[in-house]
């Protein structure tokens, strides 16, 4: 019995450290908006965590972006911001994830289910915008050394029909050519 309220204790009182702490609803809005055009943050839909690092909604928007805030607990700060057609494909990733799926295999997953039709995935290029950086700071509204890319999905692009490369570097190129999450990657140095 002794050894069993002592293991209780020790989990209710470690509890409280394994469990992230997830930024204010104001905070996480204020953040992920920032991943997308400054014209366009007052009317996006922001994804975000409750208390319990569940994800919800944070703002219903009116236009067509939704905004995810920075995971709670990750060591990473990244926001993103996508376009409203590609939510099936990004929620399914978010879920594969979650499932413990990563990288390539996850990735592989996506494009067969946006093949077979069980996973809608828009045919007509569609923004992402991704935003990273060391932290968010709250008092000034500011992303801590900031480093913006842009994503253009543009499913089932070639070079050849792009005219891009897929080498990676300075310039435009297109990654996973002639998949269904075919992109062109817009990394300023």
């Amino acid at each position: 019995m002794r050894t069993t309220m002592t293991l209780f204790w020790l989990l209710f009182l470690a509890t409280p450290a394994l469990v992230a702490e997830v930024p204010s609803k104001a905070d996480q809005i204020a953040a992920s908006v920032l991943a997308s055009p400054e014209e366009r943050r007052a009317e996006v839909t922001v994804l975000g965590y409750d208390s319990h690092s569940k994800l919800i909604v944070l703002r219903k928007g009116s236009n067509d972006l939704t905004c995810l805030a920075d995971t709670p607990g990750d060591e990473n700060f990244s926001v993103a911001c996508y376009h409203n057609d590609l939510e099936p494909f990004m929620a399914r990733g978010r879920e594969l994830s979650a499932q413990g799926y990563k990288g390539k295999e996850r990735h592989e997953i996506r494009w067969k289910e946006v093949d077979n039709g069980s996973i809608e995935m828009p045919r007509k290029p569609r923004m992402l915008y991704v935003l990273r950086g060391k932290g968010f700071d709250s008092a000034s509204g500011n992303v801590i050394e900031p480093y913006l890319r842009w994503v253009v999905y543009t499913p089932y692009a070639t070079p050849e029909s792009t005219g891009l490369s897929t080498a990676s570097g300075k310039s435009p190129w297109l990654m996973f050519p002639g998949t269904a999450g075919a992109h062109i990657m817009i990394s300023p140095q």
